[in-house]
C-alpha cells in the first residue's frame, strides 16, 4: 500500500510539473510517467484518462492553496492587511518559481483556463468553482472591510471578484514577460478597486513584497 500511494503522488506531482512548464495538452502519458518514474500501467491504474489526471492535479493544487489562503484571509490581522499579505506572498512564490527554474510560471488555474477551459465541460466547471471559491474567501474580507468603513465599494461580491480577476490578470502579465516586476502593483491597484483610504495606500508604498 505504501508504494500504492507513492507511485500516485509521484504522478501528480510530476503532472503538476510538467503542466506549470509546458502546459497540458502536449504532454503524453508516458513523458509523465518517465518523469514520476513509474510504469504505464501505474498511471491507468490511478487515472482514467489524461482528463481525470488533471481533475486530480487541479484538486490538489487547490487544496494546497486553500490552506495558504485560508491561513492569511482568515487570520487576525485587520481586514485590508490580509489582503496586502495575500499579495505578498503571490509574488514571493512567483519569484521563488522564477529563482529555481529561470521563468515565471504563472498560476495553473488560469494557465489551464487559457489552455483547456473550451476543450472539456469537465475542467472548465472544475475551474469555475475553483474560481468562485476564491472570490467567495475575498469577499467575507471586503465585507469586513466595509463593515469597519475601510473601504467605500457598495458591492462587496463583485469588488471581491475584481480584486481576484486583478491578481490573476497581474500574475499572467508577470508570466507574459517574465517579469515578477509586473505585480509590483497589485497593492495599489486593489486599493484603488475597492475605494480604500489614502492611509492604506501609503502602507504600501515604496514596500517590498518579498
Amino acid at each position: 500500500m505504501g508504494r500504492t500511494s507513492d507511485a500516485k503522488e509521484r504522478i501528480l506531482t510530476a503532472a503538476q510539473s510538467l503542466i506549470e512548464q509546458r502546459g497540458y495538452s502536449a504532454l503524453g502519458v508516458a513523458e509523465i510517467c518517465k518523469a514520476a518514474g513509474v510504469p504505464k500501467g501505474s498511471f491507468y491504474y490511478f487515472f482514467d484518462s489524461k482528463e481525470e489526471l488533471a481533475l486530480a492535479v487541479l484538486d490538489e493544487h487547490w487544496a494546497g492553496q486553500y490552506a495558504g489562503w485560508n491561513r492569511i484571509l482568515r487570520g487576525d490581522a485587520p481586514p485590508l492587511e490580509r489582503l496586502r499579505q495575500l499579495f505578498e506572498e503571490t509574488e514571493a512564490e512567483q519569484r521563488a518559481g522564477q529563482q529555481s527554474c529561470g521563468t515565471v510560471s504563472g498560476c495553473l488555474f488560469g494557465n489551464l483556463s487559457l489552455e483547456m477551459s473550451n476543450q472539456t465541460e469537465a475542467i472548465r466547471e472544475r475551474l469555475q468553482q475553483i474560481f468562485e471559491a476564491q472570490v467567495d474567501m475575498v469577499e467575507e474580507v471586503v465585507a469586513q472591510a466595509r463593515e469597519g468603513g475601510e473601504v467605500t465599494v457598495a458591492d462587496s461580491r463583485q469588488a471581491a471578484r475584481s480584486v481576484v480577476a486583478q491578481l490573476e490578470g497581474q500574475v499572467l502579465f508577470a508570466k507574459l514577460y517574465n517579469n515578477t516586476q509586473r505585480l509590483d502593483a497589485l497593492w495599489a491597484n486593489c486599493l484603488a478597486l475597492l475605494g480604500a483610504a489614502a492611509p492604506g495606500a501609503s502602507h504600501r508604498a515604496g514596500a517590498s513584497l518579498v
